[in-house]
């Protein structure tokens, strides 16, 4: 390793970034691996802030990346849980239809679920009940394999497994591609690598981009708003309860998810967020406004979407409205129930012609590897997901020579 600091180089410390460590560590133990975060801790973004679900895999389309990571990923996230004795619960889920319009999508969702092999059951109105007491419709889909994990305790003992060499307060400023390695400098200095690999989650573009790598797209930040039920409250829902999703809006809607601590949170409520790591209105960053403003795909997605995105704009303002919509889903929660918690800010990619990017993405360059889309079920699959962006390193390691 003449004249190299490491053998890999990993931007940054969320989930994703630590299981591609803690995978080459078990692929290649022999490597010397560097993690790179600008923050002062592990996991400060989208992995501290996650709802804790780990994911059926129900909503999918089969053969897609999201499919292949999350069924698998379920149950291997409960067994690492178990393993590492972490907190976890398989708790099942309900997906209810609130009336009978929905019943088509249900049944869709019901399909999807017999294709993947998830243990799923059809239940009635009474059935709902014998689950959910407080919750309202005329029909629902149970899913048996969903639960709740600790995503900032899994990334902790990731890091802790995987002996890497991890450098918090360390922000990427400039990167310099040669033909015999890559140049990493940060607030605090410079690293020498003979791979990089860009795992930046909100700053994933800037990265490709600093590395000479054009992604083709653009993360546009959404912020989910989420309240949590007052603790008197709390009683009204037992477990995790979904909407079937809107086909008109590219998120899954409000739900209500019973934590590993008994609380219930409530959301999210997707709105654009003004910075990339803008977790209420007042953060403001005028240059990632630019960046979202000047960016095509952002005009033509808000003309397909902007009717929903209007609703939750409302939402987001009233919190009256919120509980209405709320209401449809569990009648007897009240606004005073609802107490106001953290948000989170989704780093969506966007295409060039507006398009969401739905899957997991990809792609390389010489000596560098970019996880540019890794939305949810992200945390839930990031076992498998560790171990496709190990290998992709190590394949750009043989190339590199």
């Amino acid at each position: 390793m003449r004249g190299f600091d490491c053998d890999v180089v990993i931007i940054g410390a969320g989930i994703v970034g630590l299981s591609a460590a803690y995978a080459l560590a078990q692929q290649a133990p022999e490597l010397d691996v560097v993690v790179l975060e600008k923050e002062p801790r592990l996991a400060a973004h989208q992995t501290g802030r996650n709802s804790g679900v780990i994911h059926s895999g129900l909503y999918y389309r089969p053969g897609s990346l999201k499919a292949k990571f999350a069924l698998a990923g379920a149950a291997e996230m409960v067994e690492f849980c178990k393993e590492q004795g972490l907190p976890h619960q398989v708790t099942g889920k309900l997906v209810v239809a609130v009336d009978r319009s929905e019943l088509p999508r249900l049944h869709a969702l019901a399909q999807r679920g017999r294709e993947h092999g998830l243990p799923t059951r059809e239940l009635g109105a009474a059935q709902i009940a014998e689950h959910e007491p407080h919750i309202s419709g005329v029909a629902a889909l149970h899913v048996g394999t969903t639960g709740l994990a600790d995503y900032p305790a899994v990334a902790a003992r990731y890091a802790e497994l995987s002996g890497a060499r991890i450098r918090t307060g360390n922000a990427v400023t400039a990167i310099d591609r040669r033909g015999d390695g890559v140049t990493v400098t940060t607030t605090l200095g410079e690293v020498r690598t003979r791979v990089l690999v860009n795992c930046a989650g909100l700053q994933s573009d800037r990265i490709a981009r600093l590395a000479g790598d054009d992604p083709g797209l653009r993360i546009v930040p959404f912020r989910g708003e989420y309240f949590e039920l007052a603790p008197e409250a709390a009683s009204l829902v037992r477990g995790l309860v979904y909407p079937v999703p809107d086909p008109a809006f590219p998120f899954l809607g409000v739900h209500l998810t019973r934590d590993l601590h008994g609380g219930v949170h409530v959301g999210p409520n997707a709105v654009p967020a003004l910075a990339r790591e803008g977790y209420d209105w007042r953060t403001i960053s005028p240059r990632d406004l630019l960046e979202t403003a000047s960016w095509p795909g952002t005009w033509s997605l808000a003309s397909r979407h902007w009717r929903a995105e209007a609703v939750e704009l409302r939402r987001s303002l009233s919190t009256r409205a919120f509980t209405h919509a709320l209401q449809r889903l569990l009648p007897a929660v009240t606004e005073q129930d609802l107490l106001p918690a953290p948000a989170g800010v989704r780093a969506q990619a966007v295409d060039r012609h507006g398009v969401l990017v739905d899957d997991f993405a990809f792609a390389e360059g010489p000596r560098t590897v970019h996880v540019l889309n890794a939305p949810s079920p992200a945390a839930t699959a990031s076992l498998a997901i560790g171990r496709e962006i190990a290998g992709r390193a190590r394949a750009a390691l043989d190339h590199s020579g």
